[in-house]
């Protein structure tokens, strides 16, 4: 079994973001994936920051 600790939630974490920053770019918004990207890259040192920006561009966008 494998233990669930606050590194590999970390990891996830930047993971996830960067899949987020993928979807960005495929979808056409430069802008939202280099945010996201560079989001990812902090997250290492700002854990939390890259879902932090994530949750913050689907609101935007929601509410265009």
């Amino acid at each position: 079994m494998m233990t669930v600790n606050a590194n590999s939630l970390n990891r996830l974490s930047i993971v996830s973001t960067l899949v987020d920053a993928t979807a960005a770019f495929l979808r056409g918004r430069t802008k939202s994936g280099l945010l996201l990207v560079g989001a990812a890259a902090l997250s290492s040192k700002v854990p939390g920051l890259g879902t932090a920006v994530s949750l913050a561009l689907r609101v935007v966008h929601r509410l265009r």
